[in-house]
């Protein structure tokens, strides 16, 4: 695991969706739907990093539909879902937005978030993430996945890099 870098060299957040945008629970409608939730004040804490500047990309095995459209809804407009190889995803994401590793925070909580985590400046997890996560974590938030973690991250950051301040404007709904 490499170095980490300090809250104040990040640009770029990644985060996976299952288990850190939401708190990994899936509720089976009987039409084949599986239900979601997302936390309001993630959704804040998304929507100040994008009013500032900073890349957001989220990166799921899942596809969610709903998922995608409340985070599009939100401003993230660099979501990846189904996807089977999530460091090749990052590696290919770090080449075409010409970031380094150490200008890049990813939140994982589970075993396919592993790899990326790795190669990350800054590796996050929620506070009920799997133990092989947390074990090489930088930053284990003392929120739970879907509960607020994201917002704990991004505020960190933000604080960190001077960048942070209430805005009335923003609405996470």
């Amino acid at each position: 695991m490499q170095t980490a870098s300090s809250f104040e060299d990040i640009k770029a957040f990644f985060f996976d969706m299952d288990g850190v945008l939401t708190d990994g629970s899936i509720v089976l409608a009987s039409d084949d739907m599986q239900l979601r939730t997302m936390n309001i004040k993630d959704g804040y804490g998304l929507q100040a990093a994008i009013k500032k500047g900073y890349l957001i990309f989220v990166i799921s095995g899942a596809t969610s539909l709903p998922a995608q459209a409340r985070l599009q809804k939100l401003g993230v407009s660099e979501i990846y879902m189904g996807v089977m190889d999530k460091h090749k995803q990052f590696r290919e994401l770090l080449d075409r937005f010409k970031l380094s590793s150490q200008e890049v925070l990813y939140m994982g909580d589970d075993i396919p978030d592993l790899a990326p985590m790795q190669h990350s400046g800054i590796a996050c997890c929620p506070a009920d993430a799997v133990a092989e996560v947390k074990s090489i974590s930088h930053f284990i938030a003392q929120k739970k996945g879907g509960m607020g973690c994201v917002r704990e991250v991004i505020e960190k950051v933000l604080r960190a890099r001077g960048d942070w301040e209430i805005d009335p404007t923003i609405s996470a709904q």
